[in-house]
């Protein structure tokens, strides 16, 4: 662990857990005013914390999505990929999606620029 960017892992944690608690808001102030994040399971990106906040208040709306992550492989240039352990229910409870997945995140002063899906390393 002493090898990995602490401050970068604990932003993550705490962007995740917000993401888990429904915490819009937290999660946000984690992010740059102008983030890229991926629609997961719609294609193609939204832009900006707005955008954001739309896709994750639509997205809860449907799905009941878990996502805890497990391991951090730090890379160049402010990029951590993380290996997350997801569970997706639909809103009556049913397992949709039980799998690992990448996430790469982009961290800019201390902030998610942006991340994307990505296969695990």
């Amino acid at each position: 662990m002493s090898n990995q960017p602490v401050p970068e892992i604990e932003l993550l944690h705490a962007a995740y857990a917000g993401f888990n608690a429904r915490d819009i808001d937290a999660a946000l102030a984690l992010m740059t005013p102008d983030v890229a994040w991926p629609r997961a399971f719609k294609g193609g990106f939204v832009r900006g914390s707005e955008e954001v906040r739309a896709y994750w208040t639509e997205q809860w709306s449907e799905i009941d999505p878990h996502v805890e992550p497990t391991i951090f492989h730090p890379e160049d240039a402010g990029r951590i990929v993380v290996e997350v352990y997801q569970v997706v229910r639909d809103l009556a409870g049913t397992i949709l999606a039980d799998e690992r997945v990448g996430h790469r995140f982009t961290i800019e002063h201390g902030l998610i620029q942006s991340m994307e899906i990505c296969s695990l390393p």
